[in-house]
C-alpha cells in the first residue's frame, strides 16, 4: 500500500536489491555523498542505518530510501526500515530504468546512484510504500504456490497428450505410470493449497465479505476474486475500474504518428494473470447469458474483432465488481418502473 509523501526530505538513499548484497548511494538534495554495499541480512542493514545517524546533519525523518520492487529479496530492508519508522519509496523497476534517459553501461552501483536521482526528481510525486495485510502477505503466496504446482502439472500432462497418436501404445503407457504418482501429488497439494486459501479468507471477515460480493457478480470464479484481492490489495492500492482495467491489460491505448492511425491496442504492460482469468469469465459471460450473447453477435455482425468483444465483456464485468464493493453489496439487477421497484435475484439476473 501506498501513501502520499507530506513532507520534504533533504536526504535521498538510492538502494540497488539482489539476492546477497544491497549496493547503497547517499546522495544530499542531488550531490552524491558515497556509496556502500552491504550484507541483505538485518543486522547489517541496521549497522548502516546506525552510521548514517552519526553523520553530521543527517536525520532520519529527513531521509527517504528509495528501491525497486524485486519481490521477496526485498523483505529484510522493508521489515527493517518500517520499524526504524523510516520514509520509504518503492517504485516500478521499468518505471525508473525509462526515466533514466540514454544510458551506456550498467553496474549495481551506478544503479543505485539512478534510484537516489530519479527519487530527487520526482520527489513532490513519490508516494510512500506502506506494508500489507500480514494476512494479504500469506495470500498472496499461496496463490503463487498454487500457480507453480499448476505450472508443473501442465508441463508433465501436455506432452503425454501431444505424444499419444505419435509414439508407440507400450511406451507412451510407461511413460504416464512414470508420471502418474507425481501428478497425484501435486493434484493433492493443489487441493491442500486451496483448502487453506479458502480457509484463510474465512477466518478474516472483511476478505469473507469481499469474496462474497466478488463472486456475487455472474461468471466471477473463486479463483478469479482472489486474485482480484490480491492484485488491488483489498481494493485499497487499485480502487478505480479505469486503472484496474489498465492494470489488467484489458484497456485500449491509441497508436498515432503524424497522419498515421493504427488501430486502438492494448498495453503489453499489464498483469497477464489476471487478463487471463477475467477472458475466461468474458467467454463464459459471452456465450452462457442471453444478453451478452446477442452483444457479442450483434458486434460481430457490425465488423467488430471478436476478441475486441470479449474486451468489452471483461470491462463491463470490471465495472459491476468494482460497483459491488464500492456500494458493498451484492450483485443484484434492479428494475425500475414508474411506481414500483423489482429486483431480480442474482441468479436469474444478466450482467
Amino acid at each position: 500500500m501506498e501513501v502520499k509523501k507530506t513532507k520534504k526530505y533533504s536526504y535521498f538513499v538510492g538502494i540497488d536489491i539482489s539476492k546477497n548484497k544491497l549496493d547503497i548511494a547517499v546522495c544530499h538534495e542531488r550531490n552524491f555523498l558515497f556509496h556502500t554495499e552491504i550484507m541483505n541480512d538485518d543486522q547489517a542493514i541496521r549497522s548502516f542505518v546506525s552510521k548514517l545517524k552519526e553523520m553530521p546533519g543527517f536525520k532520519l525523518s529527513k531521509a527517504v530510501f528509495a528501491m525497486e520492487n524485486t519481490g521477496f529479496y526485498g523483505n529484510h530492508l522493508l521489515s527493517v526500515l518500517f520499524k526504524l519508522k523510516a520514509s520509504i519509496v518503492q517504485d516500478h523497476p521499468l518505471k525508473i530504468k525509462r526515466s533514466m534517459g540514454v544510458t551506456r553501461g550498467k553496474d549495481d552501483k551506478n544503479d543505485a546512484i539512478r534510484i537516489a536521482e530519479y527519487t530527487w526528481k520526482n520527489r513532490d510525486e513519490i508516494k510512500l510504500w506502506m506494508p500489507k495485510r500480514k494476512i494479504m502477505t500469506e495470500l498472496a503466496g499461496l496463490m503463487t504456490l498454487r500457480n507453480r504446482l499448476i505450472g508443473v502439472a501442465v508441463i508433465l500432462k501436455t506432452p503425454q497428450k501431444e505424444e499419444k497418436s505419435f509414439i508407440p501404445g507400450k511406451y507412451h503407457s510407461g511413460k504416464v505410470m512414470a508420471c502418474k504418482a507425481s501428478i497425484a501429488a501435486i493434484t493433492g497439494d493443489l487441493e491442500a493449497i486451496e483448502l487453506e486459501i479458502r480457509s484463510l479468507i474465512s477466518a478474516d471477515d472483511h476478505l469473507a465479505r469481499l469474496l462474497e460480493i466478488i463472486t456475487s457478480v455472474p461468471f466471477i470464479g473463486f479463483v478469479t476474486a482472489v486474485t482480484m484481492i490480491i492484485c488491488t490489495n483489498e481494493f485499497k492500492d487499485i480502487c478505480d475500474p479505469k486503472k484496474f482495467a489498465c492494470y489488467s491489460g484489458i484497456a485500449p491505448f491509441p497508436r498515432e504518428s503524424g497522419t498515421i492511425t493504427r488501430r486502438r491496442r492494448i498495453s503489453p504492460f499489464a498483469n497477464r494473470k489476471m487478463k487471463a482469468l477475467l477472458h475466461v469469465c468474458a467467454v463464459g459471460a459471452a456465450t452462457r447469458n442471453e444478453e451478452l450473447n446477442n452483444y457479442y453477435k450483434r458486434k460481430l455482425e457490425e465488423g467488430k474483432h471478436k476478441l475486441s468483444i470479449f474486451n468489452a465483456v471483461r470491462y463491463k464485468l470490471v465495472l459491476r465488481v468494482f460497483s459491488c464493493v464500492k456500494q458493498d453489496r451484492l450483485f443484484i439487477r434492479e428494475i425500475r418502473c414508474a411506481k414500483t421497484l423489482v429486483i431480480v435475484p442474482v441468479e436469474n439476473c444478466v450482467i
